[in-house]
């Protein structure tokens, strides 16, 4: 009975400590996305998400690529370059979280716009921004237990992948209006 009870508790320090670990590392994600506070133009964000691949992002993920790894490498070499794709993929998603952050801050200003279009869309794209922002900060935690473990059948991250050309999307249309915007005024200066 006695041995019964140690295992149970062993078992659950072990899953609190996971939850502790899960939970210091979302803070940590989530202090990173807040202290970036660096003001960003929509052409500097638009440039941001051009730059990512994310057709390349999305092989990194794709469980069926994947798979086919698994059935037709060795255990060891499976495992090594697993944790190469996660680590990458990992990067990309990164980098798609610091994008979308940028994003957010170009929604915010395109709010205040006196445009009730440019308006509209910074609420648009801020919205989209902060559902990328949080896609992006799963995908990485996902990811880094894909690092650490990549002998764990993963699944893929589709919706981060929708949601980034969603985003890219809206921040493309709002950079078409603000274009627009800005032309209009060296007219009706000039």
């Amino acid at each position: 009975m006695e041995h019964g009870v140690s295992t149970l508790a062993q078992g659950l320090v072990t899953a609190w400590s996971l939850v502790a670990v899960a939970f210091f590392a979302l803070g940590i994600l989530a202090y990173l996305a807040i202290r970036r506070t660096r003001r960003v133009s929509s052409e500097e964000a638009a440039q941001a998400f051009r730059s990512l691949d994310i057709e390349a992002f999305r092989n990194l993920v794709d469980s069926a690529e994947e798979a086919f790894l698994r059935d037709n490498l060795p255990p060891k070499k499976f495992r090594q370059i697993q944790r190469q794709r996660a680590r990458v993929a990992l990067m990309y998603a990164w980098e798609a979280g610091k994008a979308a952050t940028d994003l957010a801050r170009v929604g915010h200003a395109a709010q205040r716009s006196s445009d009730p279009e440019i308006a509209a869309s910074g609420v648009q794209v801020a919205e989209s921004a902060f559902r990328l922002r949080l896609q992006s900060m799963g995908a990485c935690l996902h990811l880094l237990t894909e690092v650490v473990f990549p002998n764990l059948q993963s699944r893929s991250v589709p919706h981060l992948v929708d949601q980034y050309k969603q985003t890219a999307e809206t921040l493309f249309r709002l950079a078409r209006f603000s274009a627009g915007e800005r032309s209009l005024v060296r007219s009706k200066s000039g």
